[in-house]
């Protein structure tokens, strides 16, 4: 399956996940508002998120795609279905013991997650962590199925796994509430996490999958030398993330719920576009590693850095018009996406204070995971361990002094500044690692994108003074009608200077999509 290809279809699932991800705030924001509930879900699911991360999540990209793309491309592949089956017999045996830890120091991890929170909300806290602690296991399974079909090229089920979560926890969030309350919502955690496994499973008929405890495996050992550096920085990012809660614990009631609000934000944009374009390059990326390692081949360094550069390119030019708009609208949007049951005004106004702090972070970290995934290609997952420990610096510097004059907002800026200087760092080092990326149109691109982003703001601004009445209405319906009259305005006037520009990328994806567009009319049944 072609880079593309794979992009569209991982771009649909991203695209669902994330269109079910801002429903499931938008029923949470409904159910419970930025309440002393929403902060008790939020710091109890950072638990098992924070363990997933540590244990599997990082995984995936470091590790588990790189070595199972080894298999694939020397045609290994019931060798390959036997590494599977050994890794889903020692990660869930050791997710197994990992869940039941969790389950028994749940009061203590509250204590720490929250910090600033009353006795009762630690303890209703940690009630949600040990419902949702099960979900784990499920998580891990579901991770390994992903990272061997990806290897695979099969990119369909698996893209839609996060969808699958989401709707989980809508489901038992809207079944539940009126029975068990906030409960329900870790209730859904845990039925998400099982249909994340469940919506995998027609994509592996016919794998040889045969659990089977084989701590020797060669692969394995490789496994694990590629991802202990990995590890070693998800557990400094996981002192980040706690030291992030329990700070946001202290800026009073509602101020980590806002902070989840708006990171729901920021991850619409990224899910649809960086993640979907990274997951798609790796395996490619992970076919030139070697030998760009090796140094036996010019012309697949030149290949290597060619997609590499291809993908910051797309991944920026995307990603700057839907951080304009959500910039330039964020109150409209919050108001319209959450403001109704118990997410009244002033919930609005801190969620959108919220996103403005974390806005500079929104291009930066769509280029970052791209750079983060050229270096797992080269099997190198150390360096982007060393700069994230830098990055945890960056955000302490930034955050102490911050939060007493400005409350959670400075930690957004905190945590905007660790991204930046985290994707400016990993971009030298790997421009000196590779050689440069010059001569492959990096700057100029990025210059004509900026000039294109200036516009695009010019137009929303200049729609704003233009129609005041229409900026201010507060009607459903007006907020809908200005966020799509002045985004879509902005957004034609974007495409627009792209394409004048002669921005090679943007003229690239207009004919894949006119040449896609043209085949499915001419398949299309006549009249």
């Amino acid at each position: 399956m072609g880079i593309a290809r794979a992009a569209v279809i991982i771009m649909l699932g991203n695209a669902l996940s994330r269109l079910l991800g801002m429903v499931r705030e938008m029923v949470i924001a409904g159910l419970y508002g930025d309440s002393s509930f929403t902060d008790a879900f939020t710091a109890a699911s950072r638990v098992p998120t924070t363990v997933y991360d540590l244990l599997i999540g990082g995984m995936i990209a470091a590790a588990l795609i790189p070595v199972f793309s080894d298999y694939v491309s020397q045609d290994l592949r019931d060798e390959l279905g036997r590494l599977v089956g050994t890794l889903v017999a020692l990660i869930s045996m050791a997710l197994a013991v990992v869940v039941a830890f969790i389950y028994f120091v749940a009061p203590w991890a509250m204590e720490v997650f929250g910090y600033g929170y009353s006795p009762e909300v630690q303890t209703l806290a940690s009630g949600l962590l040990q419902v949702m602690a099960p979900s784990l296991l499920f998580m891990g399974l579901a991770a390994i199925f992903t990272a061997f079909l990806y290897s695979k090229r099969s990119f369909t089920f698996p893209a839609f796994c996060a969808a699958s979560y989401n709707a989980g926890i809508i489901l038992a969030a809207l079944a539940l509430h009126s029975y068990i309350g906030v409960t329900g919502l870790a209730i859904g955690v845990l039925l998400g996490s099982i249909l994340q496994v469940v919506v995998q499973l027609p994509a592996l008929r016919g794998a040889s999958l045969r659990p089977r405890l084989d701590f020797r495996h060669p692969a394995v050992q490789k496994i694990v030398r590629l991802y202990t550096p990995v590890a070693l920085g998800l557990v400094i990012s996981t002192v980040g993330v706690a030291i992030d809660t329990s700070l946001a614990s202290r800026t009073g009631e509602g101020g980590l719920s806002a902070m989840r609000f708006a990171t729901t934000l920021v991850q619409l944009p990224l899910g649809l576009i960086a993640t979907a374009m990274a997951s798609a390059i790796l395996p490619t990326l992970s076919r030139y590693g070697p030998s760009v390692l090796s140094g036996t081949a010019k012309s697949e360094l030149g290949e290597y850095k060619s997609y590499v550069a291809l993908g910051i390119k797309l991944v920026f030019m995307a990603i700057m018009p839907a951080a304009v708009a959500l910039v330039l609208l964020r109150e409209p949007v919050v108001h319209l996406l959450f403001q109704r049951g118990n997410f009244d005004s002033e919930a609005t106004q801190r969620t959108a204070l919220a996103f403005l702090g974390y806005a500079p972070s929104l291009p930066a970290a769509a280029i970052d995971q791209m750079l983060i995934f050229a270096f797992y290609a080269l099997k190198n997952t150390l360096v982007p361990v060393v700069v994230g420990l830098m990055g945890v610096g960056v955000y302490l510097a930034v955050a102490l002094p911050l939060i007493t004059p400005l409350g959670f907002f400075g930690l957004t800026i905190a945590n905007s500044a660790q991204i930046v200087s985290h994707t400016f760092v990993l971009l030298v080092l790997l421009w000196r690692v590779s050689g440069g990326l010059s001569n492959l149109g990096l700057g100029a691109t990025l210059l004509k994108v900026l000039a294109a982003s200036l516009v695009m703001a010019g137009v929303i601004l200049g729609v704003e003074q233009a129609f005041p009445t229409w900026a201010k209405d507060t009607t459903t319906l007006g907020i809908l009608g200005y966020v799509v009259g002045a985004g879509g305005a902005g957004l034609l006037a974007y495409i627009a200077i792209v394409l004048l520009l002669r921005l090679e990328e943007a003229w690239r994806t207009w004919r894949i999509f006119w040449a896609r567009l043209r085949r499915v009319v001419s398949a299309s049944p006549q009249a």
